[in-house]
């Protein structure tokens, strides 16, 4: 398989540390982050919070994949994560993730199913996470 090569350009944007970061896919899509104050001025989101968003993306964009080649009706999901950190060094210990998934067809064992494969191969945000903080995952379906 070819290697791709993904890049986002970070810049500071005021006089302390808040930043704005594109991807090079999205150039016209922003994202500002900052640290709280006094270092920064926290009006941004926190390197941590946009970990966590990523992986609740990455794991949400996995599970939804596998439930529709499923053939599964997925009319919404909804991820809550929650990352437990300590201070020194500053990093999460433990991660937290929350399916929530609507659908009228899909079977608890579709989504153990799909949460299992964004884990072990499907979720590259995963493989990088769980080697470095322990993920647990629960998830409810609706309809």
């Amino acid at each position: 398989m070819a290697e791709q090569v993904d890049e986002v350009t970070v810049s500071l944007t005021n006089e302390k540390v808040q930043f704005s970061g594109i991807s090079k896919t999205n150039p016209d899509r922003p994202v500002s982050f900052d640290h709280k104050p006094p270092i920064g001025d926290g009006e941004g989101f926190n390197g941590l919070e946009l970990l966590l968003m990523s992986f609740a993306g990455s794991s949400a964009t996995a599970v939804v994949y596998v439930l529709r080649k499923m053939g599964k009706d997925v009319s919404g999901l909804k991820v809550i994560a929650q990352g437990t950190r300590k201070s020194q060094p500053i990093k999460f210990e433990k991660i937290h993730l929350e399916f929530l998934v609507n659908s009228k067809d899909a079977q608890d064992a579709d989504v153990q199913k799909a949460i299992q494969l964004a884990e072990e191969s499907l979720c590259p945000v995963w493989q990088m996470i769980k080697n470095n903080a322990v993920v647990e995952s629960e998830y409810d379906i609706s309809q």
